[in-house]
């Protein structure tokens, strides 16, 4: 199993919301309430245009959250994230340019895989963690288990259909670092800035977490 710090401070958090920001006027808003409400992370993801400038916001606004680029599909990409103050990018498919290329200019990625041969893929390069994508239309809890069974030493972000109703039986996968949390801030809930909402979602979460860490 990796030991990087940066993989533990996931396994920490055991939750990382992911974004679709349209304005990035809303970013530190929206870390603000992530933040004071016991959620110190975010990815934002590369479906908007918004997304550089959004991470540049939020890294000077909050420089010890925990921050990451996703839906990272190209070379340039991962570049932006990085110089924009990502910490490291997530991919939602298993890119052996994209992988190579952090690999060799000491990029943390964690790209996203569905099935043994990709992980296998994965391996052979060298990265373990990986993002099991999109989790509930790929199998869910059952194929994930499946999954792991041969490949112990995978680590795995399932993203993609996690809810509160199914987090705890994700997360109690010990192979689980984390899960990606796209419900607890929808993008509809960040334009109209229902902030209220969000933070409730984000201290529900909270909870949840210290319930299956207690």
């Amino acid at each position: 199993m990796m030991t990087n710090e940066w993989i533990d401070r996931l396994r920490a958090l055991r939750v990382m919301p992911v974004i679709q920001i349209e304005y990035a006027i809303d970013a530190v808003p929206l870390a603000k309430i992530l933040v004071d409400n016991g959620l110190p992370a975010v990815e934002i993801t590369f479906r908007t245009a918004a997304a550089v400038e959004s991470i540049r916001l939020i890294r000077a606004a909050y420089p010890n959250i925990v921050l990451c680029a996703g839906t990272v599909l190209t070379i340039e990409q991962v570049d932006a994230a990085m110089a924009a103050g990502a910490d490291f990018v997530i991919s939602p498919g298993f890119n052996p340019t994209i992988v190579k290329y952090c690999l060799t200019n000491n990029i943390k990625i964690i790209p996203g895989v569905n099935n043994p041969s990709l992980v296998e893929q994965a391996l052979e390069l060298g990265v373990n963690a990986l993002k099991f994508f999109p989790a509930e239309a790929s199998g869910g809890v059952n194929m994930l288990k499946a999954l792991v069974a041969p490949y112990s030493q995978v680590q795995l972000m399932p993203t993609g259909g996690v809810t509160p109703l199914n987090l705890g039986e994700y997360l109690a996968i010990p192979q689980v670092i984390a899960c990606g949390g796209t419900w607890i801030a929808p993008t509809n809930t960040i334009t109209n800035h229902d902030w209220d909402l969000i933070a409730g979602n984000v201290r529900e979460v909270c909870v949840m977490i210290a319930q299956m860490k207690a």
